[in-house]
């Protein structure tokens, strides 16, 4: 393979358009970084059907409208394919049966991670569905995780909208997710936090999050690199 011809990525975007966007950034400087000329294609999902479906855990309806996405990057000549968030992959087990691409996972590389780090005892931050599957039950026999209380977890999940919406999170809310994290690790003793939400691109980054944690939109990044560069 030339070195100027990194493997096709397919990446279904819109779910979160500034996440999509840190994504295509994100790539683009890490090709441009090894000299490599970025390979990206994108086709743009209905975030409000994508979410409500999760929501109402609508499984194979989720799962065959992304595989439609899917074969359209497919078509259209990609080698590999993503889905860059969080709350779709509450259908990865269906995808993976159905889709027309190899798919680099978000929850797997996240979870890959958090054995790597070791972690035995975390939590999850992210949308609420995340939240409540553990990270769809991924985790189950890796380590265990732990539910905030109500009241957290209304936060986190509320929390997680408005910075969805505003692609930015206020000093206010920077301080509570820190504080937080702080007061659960402490309290419940875990080895640290997997921040399972692609928007969480906005909030922390390796410079300010001062706590133990596993970065799922970072690690992903990294892993597609890895796949997109690999030999044919």
């Amino acid at each position: 393979m030339s070195s100027s011809a990194p493997r096709t990525l397919g990446m279904v975007a819109g779910l979160g358009v500034g996440a999509a966007v840190f994504y295509y950034r994100s790539l683009v400087a890490a090709h441009l970084e090894l000299g490599l000329a970025p390979q990206i294609l994108m086709v743009h999902a209905d975030v409000r059907r994508t979410m409500q479906l999760a929501q109402d855990r609508k499984i194979d309806e989720l799962s065959s409208y992304l595989v439609g996405l899917l074969t359209q990057l497919a078509d259209a000549g990609c080698d590999i394919a993503t889905i860059p968030a969080f709350s779709p992959q509450v259908a990865a087990r269906q995808l993976a049966q159905a889709t027309p691409l190899p798919l680099i996972g978000l929850v797997e590389t996240a979870v890959a991670e958090v054995e790597r780090r070791g972690f035995e005892r975390i939590a999850v931050f992210g949308a609420r569905v995340t939240m409540e599957t553990k990270l769809f039950g991924s985790l189950s026999d890796r380590a265990e995780v732990i539910l905030p209380e109500p009241t957290s977890l209304d936060f986190l999940s509320e929390t997680y909208k408005r910075i969805v919406e505003r692609e930015a999170a206020t000093p206010e809310e920077f301080e509570g997710l820190r504080a937080l994290a702080h007061r659960l690790i402490e309290k419940e003793r875990l080895d640290g936090i997997l921040l399972a939400g692609t928007d969480w691109s906005f909030v922390f980054n390796p410079a300010n999050a001062d706590f133990p944690h596993v970065d799922g939109a970072r690690t992903h990044i990294r892993a597609l690199m890895s796949e997109l560069t690999a030999a044919r």
